[in-house]
């Protein structure tokens, strides 16, 4: 354990748009993506959304990846991996709402304990949400978003209200990216969570190349990963699941760390064990 200064390092932007049908997000997720690598061949659509991706062709010869039910984690897992293999510098997942709503699906029918169901289930879902995290590429994901009400009570009734628009996905999972923005029927953009500090705050905006292009700037302003950065995080995992996603994340150091990968995993199991006969 050694203390080191702060640095910021250089980053693959993960990125979510939220917005209700028509409100743009496959068009200003595309602009956004040639914005960050001026590259239309090294950008993939991996596409739910029945075809949406190639109405707008016309923009450049980007590659699509199209998705067919049922849409489970495993299946975008895949395709993630698939764009990897293929040196996508850019991968948009348009959309990610049809994952969270097969989990929804998938768990209803299930017999036995509701909460032992979820962690099962949640599993495959945690899965999806690593593949994100952890690919080399850029990502952008779109969700769906729909009015959302709350029950007030008035006159002696309760009333359903509109608390404004809810994105379908699992509550909290604007915390796993960096950067989110919510679009509007006009097209336009706010950002309800900016880690880049390029946008929180600002008035809404018109997503365009020039802003992929602010974004790409921004991760590379940073310093790169070394090995070195990487060992101290190993040693601080206490879960085989935090060490998997740590693994995961960082695959340019996964030869020269495997090592300290594999001993970590030992001490764990080792320490899981001792606790059992305890």
């Amino acid at each position: 354990m050694q203390l080191q200064k702060a640095s910021r390092k250089k980053a693959k932007i993960k990125m979510c748009l939220n917005g209700p049908s028509g409100s743009g997000k496959t068009y200003s997720s595309l602009l956004l993506a040639y914005g960050a690598c001026n590259d239309w061949s090294k950008i993939a659509v991996i596409d739910s959304e029945n075809h949406s991706s190639e109405l707008y062709s016309h923009l450049g010869s980007y590659n699509v990846l199209q998705l067919s039910v049922p849409y489970t984690p495993e299946k975008y897992v895949q395709a993630i991996e698939a764009c990897g293999q293929a040196g996508m510098q850019v991968i948009i997942i348009d959309s990610i709402s049809h994952e969270w709503e097969y989990i929804l699906e998938a768990h209803a029918p299930l017999p036995g304990n509701s909460f032992t169901n979820w962690q099962k289930i949640g599993l495959r879902h945690k899965t999806f949400i690593q593949a994100i995290l952890g690919s080399k590429a850029h990502i952008i994901a779109t969700t769906r978003t729909k009015q959302d009400y709350v029950l007030n009570e008035r006159n002696g009734k309760m009333v359903p209200e509109k608390v404004g628009l809810k994105a379908v996905q699992r509550e909290g999972l604007d915390y796993e990216f960096t950067l989110v923005f919510d679009l509007n029927m006009k097209n336009s953009a706010t950002a309800s969570k900016d880690r880049t500090g390029l946008f929180f705050g600002k008035p809404e905006q018109k997503l365009s190349i020039e802003t992929g292009r602010d974004i790409y700037n921004w991760c590379n302003a940073g310093v790169d990963y070394t090995p070195n950065d990487i060992s101290d995080t190993i040693n601080s995992c206490n879960t085989i699941d935090e060490l998997l996603e740590l693994y995961n994340q960082y695959p340019q150091f996964k030869e020269v760390l495997k090592p300290e990968f594999e001993k970590r995993k030992r001490e764990i199991l080792m320490h899981k064990q001792e606790n059992l006969v305890v």
